[in-house]
This record gives C-alpha cells, sequence and structure tokens, in this order.
C-alpha cells in the first residue's frame, strides 16, 4: 500500500512505551490521530477539557463519531480555537441512507474529507443475499458522498469475514464494489480475530483502504467473527497479537 490517508488510534498514546513509540513513529508519515470513541466518557462529560487533554499528547486529528451533544458548528469552533482537525466523521447506516443532507451538512462544516460506517443492518452471519444488498447500498452511497465532494468509507467488524468460494464476503464486497466511490477504513482488531492478515489484506488491496484504525489484542483472545471483545483484552500498541511492523510497512 502506497499511502494511508489517515491513522486512527484507539488506544492511550500515553501508555505506549517509549522505545515502541519511536520504533513506530519512525514507521509514519504523519501523526495518527485518535477516535472520539476512545475517549467516549471523557467527552460525554467535558468536550472542550477532553479536546484540551488529546491535544496535550501531541494528537491534533480527531475522527468523531459522535457530537456528544454539540452542534456541528460549535464543535467546529472548538476545534478551531485548539488549532485541530476533524478529518474523518462516523455516522450509523440509518443517518446516511435517511439523513444524507445532514450527514453532508455536518461533514462540511466539521472539515470532514471521510464519511464513514461500522456497521450494515442484519440479523445473523454475512451470506450471499447480504453482501448483494451491501454492495448496492455501497455503491449508493459512495455517489452521493462523491457528489457532494466527500469520500465514503465502510469499517469492517469481523461478520464480513465468512467464507465464501475460497475467499470471503469480505473480498466479494470489495471486488463488486466501484473502486471509484467506495473505500475502507481497516480496524486492524476485528481483521485479526476473524483470522485475516491486516498486513495481507491491505498489500491484496492497495488502493481501497483509506483510514486504519490501529489498536492491538491480549495474547490469548481466540478467534471470532463478533466483531466485539472486553476492553480489558485490548492493550498498549506493540506488547500483544498485532504485528505492527508488518502493517506498519505495508
Amino acid at each position: 500500500m502506497k499511502k494511508v490517508i489517515s491513522l486512527f488510534v484507539i488506544a492511550l498514546l500515553s501508555l505506549v512505551s517509549t522505545a515502541n513509540a519511536q520504533k513506530f513513529g519512525k514507521m509514519l508519515k504523519q501523526t495518527p490521530g485518535a477516535v472520539s470513541f476512545t475517549f467516549r466518557n471523557e467527552f460525554a462529560k467535558d468536550v472542550p477539557g477532553t479536546l484540551d487533554k488529546v491535544k496535550a499528547m501531541g494528537i491534533t486529528n480527531i475522527e468523531f463519531s459522535n457530537l456528544f451533544g454539540k452542534t456541528a458548528p460549535e464543535l467546529r469552533a472548538l476545534l478551531d480555537e485548539r488549532g485541530m482537525r476533524c478529518s474523518s466523521l462516523g455516522v450509523g447506516f440509518a443517518d446516511l441512507n435517511d439523513k444524507l443532507e445532514t450527514v453532508v451538512q455536518n461533514a462540511k462544516t466539521l472539515g470532514a474529507e471521510f464519511v464513514r460506517i461500522g456497521s450494515v443492518p442484519h440479523k445473523g452471519p454475512m451470506d450471499l443475499e447480504l453482501a448483494k444488498k451491501t454492495i448496492e447500498d455501497f455503491n449508493r452511497f459512495g455517489q452521493k458522498l462523491k457528489d457532494n465532494g466527500l469520500t465514503f468509507c465502510y469499517h469492517n467488524h469481523g461478520f464480513e469475514f465468512e467464507p465464501y468460494e475460497g475467499e470471503t464476503y469480505f473480498d466479494y464486497i470489495v471486488k463488486n464494489t466501484n473502486s471509484d466511490l467506495v473505500f475502507f477504513e481497516m480496524d486492524v482488531v476485528w481483521m485479526h480475530l476473524p483470522g485475516q492478515d491486516p498486513a495481507a489484506m491491505l498489500k491484496k488491496y492497495p488502493k481501497r483502504f483509506k483510514l486504519i484504525h490501529l489498536k492491538d489484542l491480549k495474547i490469548g483472545v481466540p478467534p471470532s467473527k463478533a466483531g466485539s471483545t472486553p476492553n480489558e483484552n485490548c492493550v498498549v500498541l506493540g506488547t500483544g497479537q498485532i504485528n505492527y511492523p508488518e502493517i506498519l510497512k505495508a
């Protein structure tokens, strides 16, 4: 993969050891950002104070998936006051499907380049019918967002990796969506847990991943397609199962 537009770390960077920070830092072309979900409890109580805390860590780029009671103009003003930015806005499937104008307005107000969703409506494992519906929806979302100067991304959560014709439904979706309209935000844990290799996936689809969530998984946690795991299973980058040297090189 020649270029990753934005990297978001779901881990408190203040907890990363100096040695690991220096090692990983040399591999990155830009400072990683943070996902608002990492600081969700703090943002829920104090948005300005939490922005100050994040900036004090050296992080100025945030992917927001919640406005935490603020309007988009209010949140943009708080970011501007601190020299911070929002490069990606996470919304729900229903928001993008039913409230596109609001999503576009909020994303543009915040200055976001990307709009991403993290799931599609489903009641069980991914199957061919759902995969085909997902492709149709993603192409539609991608076109509408591109028409408004934005880029659509999908964040994987695990259930997309059910096997299909020697690969997975994730592969089927990537290969059958419009490569000019539909892009992806790799979550390395939700790709590793179902048994996939994040570094290999980056090399397999070098132009489709525009965003990436970096986090690590405690050694010994077994494979799963659930797309969720207790918080205590998420550990400091470089101390768990994830092969970060290979991922960052990819």
